[in-house]
């Protein structure tokens, strides 16, 4: 074979997987949160899952992206196996897209393609148009690639000894070997269908085998979920296991079939176009179609197949845990488009902890219980822990390819954390008057413990107001956050009033009388950080206003 044949080949290969991953990435990045929030509404049952996989693969244009998100949704706790059996098996018809488009030979405009998406990328300003064009742009570079590949595969038909090597492939299991092997490289399916669609059409492979070829592709597309799973929970690991069981699993069913009826089947999928790329594209996608119609119904013993493939159960982590990262991390999955989500759920962890740590601060005001006092200091610990962990994720990611959206959202979270770490220093700050008390025997009445009580209730609810509003997405408290704050502050002049009224009438010492206006100082703090932590992630409103 000659050099210019191994170099064109080789340039048209990069230029198709460099199309192919500019394609997918730009999706991601615009539409990545949008994509995500379907995921996470729309798979409530497993029909609707796999109806949102189909969607979902054929957008971003690559099923192996959409089951390792999968596989990190699940690590979140935001998806369960059968919920991800659904998309699943959606994502395994969603890829055969991208071979079907590859079959329809648009290399003869791809040029144009490319020069549109180029000029926009250029010349527009707006973030999310630009990174629109360059999904534009990919999908021309890919077919300038599949145009250079196959031009140089026509070059192939003259060298004997490659065809001679390429129509040796006579051997069903030795076929889907050498498409698993391919495609477990390259880490996409997609690519390598097409590639042997190529071949097809290039009369360099004999079309009786491109169908047991793509079986072994189909296989080698789960590699990227199990290596997106081998740092996850045993539930990660069991949804890239079922991945994988599906396509083993309908390998085996392709094979019984074509084993009593090849002849048959062959002839109705060549009925449909006689061209030999297309046959390729329409084996792909009849046998996915096939597969997920027999294995659909039988789901769940997919989902217990692979629980019994991946035993025992993973260590239990609490909210009260110390010093330990739950949803995010080096022992979590990590995917750019579910990034942001495990760092609201640690969040919302972290927000509890504060909460509770603030209750508890204040009982130990009142109750002087040495065991309370304690354990405010040691959860503080926690919180400073979970403080620091978070921040240095936040800015790990924030180098990394995520959605237009969730970079946009990035600045609001590392002010998140800052203000709950500051409601975690509050509730120190509570612990160390409780321990001032005990020391010099300082009292409050009962009139202050009341007033105090009051003051916390509503302080407490404009927390759990705040942590579903950041963390749910759900803003129908927003307005109610607004109104607490006001009673909040007025709260506050009034016991600080009712304070000095106290202080006056000689009703009380003025170390409790410090003591009590410290704490509702602190508290009308906390209100202020809570108010914060609220309105800190705009609307979709807002944040479409100011794109």
């Amino acid at each position: 074979m000659s050099l210019n044949i191994i170099l064109s080949l080789a340039g048209g290969l990069g230029l198709f997987l460099f199309g192919m991953d500019l394609m997918s990435d730009s999706i991601e990045k615009v539409a990545g949160a949008r994509l995500r929030h379907i995921l996470e509404i729309f798979t409530t049952n497993r029909f609707m899952g796999m109806i949102v996989g189909i969607v979902f693969t054929g957008i971003i244009q690559s099923s192996s992206a959409c089951t390792a998100m999968v596989v990190s949704f699940v690590n979140s706790g935001l998806m369960n196996l059968y919920q991800a059996a659904g998309v699943i098996f959606g994502a395994n018809i969603g890829t055969t897209i991208t071979p079907l488009l590859v079959s329809f030979n648009l290399s003869a405009i791809a040029p144009v393609i490319l020069l549109a998406g180029v000029l926009v990328a250029m010349f527009c300003k707006k973030e999310k148009v630009k990174k629109g064009a360059e999904v534009i742009v990919g999908f021309g570079i890919l077919f300038v690639g599949l145009s250079t590949m196959s031009s140089a595969m026509e070059g192939m038909k003259n060298v004997p000894e490659v065809t001679e090597l390429l129509r040796s492939l006579r051997f069903p299991l030795l076929a889907t070997l050498v498409g698993c092997l391919l495609t477990a490289v390259i880490q996409s399916s997609s690519v390598t269908v097409s590639i042997v669609l190529l071949l097809a059409n290039q009369d360099l492979l004999d079309l009786a085998i491109t169908p047991y070829i793509i079986l072994g592709c189909n296989i080698g597309a789960c590699t990227t979920a199990l290596l997106a799973s081998l740092t996850g929970k045993k539930d990660a690991k069991r949804a890239a296991m079922i991945h994988l069981l599906f396509n083993v699993i309908g390998t085996v069913i392709i094979y019984v079939v074509l084993f009593f009826a090849q002849d048959f089947v062959f002839k109705v999928i060549g009925a449909i176009s006689s061209d030999n790329g297309r046959f390729v594209a329409n084996c792909h996608t009849i046998f996915k179609i096939f597969q997920v119609i027999v294995l659909f119904p039988f789901s769940g013993l997919i989902v217990k197949l692979a629980c019994l493939c991946v035993p025992g159960e993973d260590q239990k982590i609490g909210y009260r845990e110390s010093y330990q990262l739950k949803y995010i991390g080096e022992k979590v999955v990590f995917n750019p488009a579910t990034a942001v989500v495990g760092v609201l759920r640690e969040l919302e962890r972290m927000a509890s902890l504060a909460s509770e740590n603030l209750t508890r601060s204040m009982n130990a005001l009142i109750t002087l219980d040495q065991e309370d006092i304690d354990e405010v200091y040691e959860v503080e610990k926690n919180i400073n822990f979970l403080n620091h962990a978070i921040t240095n994720y936040l800015v790990k990611i924030n180098q990394a390819t995520l959605p237009i959206e969730d970079l946009k959202s990035l600045g609001a979270l590392f002010h998140i954390v800052n203000d709950i770490e500051r409601i975690g220093d509050h509730a120190e700050n509570i612990a160390d008057a409780a321990c001032q008390r005990k020391e010099t025997g300082v009292g409050f009445s009962k009139e202050a413990q009341k007033e105090l009580g009051e003051m916390l209730d509503m302080v407490i609810l404009m927390i759990q107001y705040a942590i579903e509003i950041f963390a749910k997405s759900d803003e129908t408290h927003l307005q109610d956050v607004s109104v607490l704050e006001d009673k909040v502050d007025a709260k506050e002049k009034e016991l600080q009033q009712l304070h000095i009224d106290r202080l006056t009438r000689g009703e009380c010492s003025a170390e409790a009388g410090m003591m009590f206006s410290d704490i509702v100082s602190g508290l009308e703090r906390v209100a202020d950080h809570a108010t914060n932590i609220a309105f800190a992630i705009p609307s979709e409103e807002e944040s479409g206003a100011s794109a």
